[in-house]
C-alpha cells in the first residue's frame, strides 16, 4: 500500500517515507507504528493492539510505545506543522488528516501467441527455434508425401512470430500461391504448399478439440 498526506507518501512495500524534500528516516518500529496508525485512519489503535502487533509476545512498557510516536512526531513536524498522531486518552492513538491510500494495480501476466501449423484438423505446434519440414525421420516436421524433399524447408519461429525458407527442394515451397525465394516472414491464415500438402499458419489460440501430431503422411 502507498499511503498519502500532507506533504507525505509512505510506500509500505518499499518502506520507504518520503516528503517533498526528501526521504525521511525513522526506526524499523517507528515505521511500522506509523503504517499501522495510516491503514487503521479510520478509528483509533488501543496501546494493547499496537503493542502486541510491534512486540508479539513480548512485555514492553508503555513508553516505549510513547518514545516511538514522539519520534514520528519529531520526523514529520519539522516540514508540516500538522498534527498527524493524536494521543486518546488512557486508550491509544489515531491518526488524523485527510489520507489517500492507492493499492498498486496489478499487472497483467504476458500472454504468449501459440503458432502451430494446422492440416485437416490436425496440428503440429511450433516451439521457439527452427523446424525442418520434409520427408527425412530426422525432420522435425515429417512428411512422407510424394514432391516432398528430405528437407524441404525450414521454420523458424521466435517471440510469437514465425518466417519460412526454402532449402532447395526440388518442387520449391509456396506461400499464398507464391513460391518463394527467400526466408519469408507468415501471418495468421497464410497457407504453406510443399509438396502436395498444404499446412495453414496459425499464430492465436486454438479454436476447437483437434488433434496434435508431429507426423502427416498421405
Amino acid at each position: 500500500m502507498v499511503y498519502r498526506f500532507g506533504a507525505f507518501t509512505l510506500d509500505a512495500g518499499a518502506r520507504q517515507l518520503v516528503s517533498s524534500d526528501g526521504e525521511l528516516h525513522l526506526s524499523p518500529k517507528a515505521f511500522d507504528l506509523l503504517t499501522m496508525l495510516l491503514a487503521n485512519h479510520q478509528r483509533a489503535v488501543s496501546k494493547a493492539e499496537l503493542q502486541d502487533r510491534l512486540w508479539p509476545a513480548t512485555f514492553v512498557q508503555e513508553t516505549n510505545l510513547a518514545g516511538l510516536v514522539a519520534e514520528i512526531r519529531r520526523a514529520l513536524r519539522p516540514r508540516d506543522r500538522s498534527e498527524y498522531i493524536r494521543t486518546v486518552y488512557r486508550f491509544g492513538y489515531r491518526f488524523v488528516g485527510d489520507v489517500t491510500v492507492e493499492t498498486p494495480a496489478s499487472q497483467p501476466l504476458p500472454t504468449r501467441t501459440t503458432l502451430y501449423l494446422l492440416h485437416d484438423r490436425r496440428e503440429i505446434f511450433l516451439a521457439d527455434g527452427a523446424s525442418i519440414i520434409g520427408r527425412s525421420p530426422s525432420a522435425a516436421i515429417r512428411i512422407d508425401s510424394p514432391g516432398v524433399s528430405r528437407s524441404h524447408a525450414r521454420i523458424v519461429a521466435s517471440g510469437g512470430a514465425a518466417s519460412v525458407e526454402d532449402l532447395g527442394s526440388k518442387n520449391g515451397t509456396f506461400v499464398n500461391g507464391s513460391r518463394i525465394e527467400a526466408k519469408t516472414p507468415l501471418s495468421d491464415g497464410d497457407e504453406i504448399l510443399v509438396g502436395a500438402i498444404v499446412l495453414t499458419f496459425r499464430a492465436s489460440p486454438p479454436i476447437g478439440a483437434t488433434e496434435t501430431v508431429s507426423l502427416l503422411t498421405r
